[in-house]
């Protein structure tokens, strides 16, 4: 039950966090946000904002290699160790947030009402794609719920495998698309936003190659043939191929 609870707690966070970075990247509601506070300097704001951005990413990247898993769950239950992976993000994207430094300057301000719409309707459906493509596939999995209540359940803990439903058959990764368009739709961008956008575009880029080596080696000829077929960030004109191998095999996102 303990377990279970942890791992409700380390969604929460999750949620709150994400959330924030959405608003805080728009620079909407919070108290701080991206471009909050007087410049202190460009070249001490850029050295600050690219260490909070490396020490993320570092963090992210570290704890999702099988290796550093391995060395977790020594310490602790195997089936808490994806809600402890979340629990460190949100942390360290928290951490982030709150030690961002603004830079002076703007990038680009459009000022055209229907370019305004169109930019903010993008924005807002970036942001809102990145729960909907992970409910996708296996959203509470991804997270580490699933894990923690099969195991108080006593239940045989499963992961759904290789799936290719819906977005996942237009682009490989609908939810790193989704939050490149959060970061980069916007009639007004800033100099910090444009900081913080290119850091974590550059990360998901990077994340998702290292990410993609490993499912090759995981699931083999049918991922290698789902990438040669589907497009990894910006979908194909003409739609969703046919006949792939994910649609006559089994799942995983």
């Amino acid at each position: 039950m303990l377990g279970f609870l942890y791992s409700v707690f380390a969604y929460t966070a999750f949620l709150a966090v994400f959330c924030a970075l959405a608003v805080f990247t728009d620079g909407l509601f919070l108290p701080k946000h991206v471009d909050t506070g007087a410049p202190q300097g460009f070249g001490w704001a850029l050295a600050v904002n690219l260490g909070l951005l490396l020490g993320w990413g570092v963090q992210h990247s570290v704890m999702a290699r099988q290796g550093f898993k391995d060395w977790l769950t020594r310490f602790i239950p195997v089936h808490l160790e994806r809600a402890t992976y979340v629990l460190a993000s949100s942390l360290a994207l928290a951490g982030l947030m709150l030690g961002w430094q603004p830079m002076a300057g703007q990038v680009w301000q459009v000022e055209a009402t229907p370019a305004v719409v169109l930019l903010w309707g993008l924005n807002a459906l970036g942001w809102v794609c990145v729960p909907v493509a992970s409910f996708l596939i296996d959203h509470f999995d991804l997270f580490g719920l699933k894990q923690a209540f099969q195991h108080w359940r006593r239940g045989s803990y499963q992961s759904r495998g290789f799936v290719m439903p819906w977005l996942y058959r237009y682009v490989r990764h609908p939810m790193m698309t989704a939050l490149l368009v959060g970061f980069w739709a916007t009639p007004f961008m800033t100099v910090s936003h444009l900081c913080l956008s290119l850091g974590m575009s550059l990360y998901i880029v990077i994340g998702v190659h290292f990410e993609e080596r490993s499912l090759r080696r995981e699931l083999g000829a049918d991922y290698a043939v789902y990438q040669s077929q589907v497009p990894k960030f910006i979908p194909r004109v003409g739609g969703a191929p046919r006949g792939t191998a994910a649609e006559t095999s089994t799942a995983r996102s």
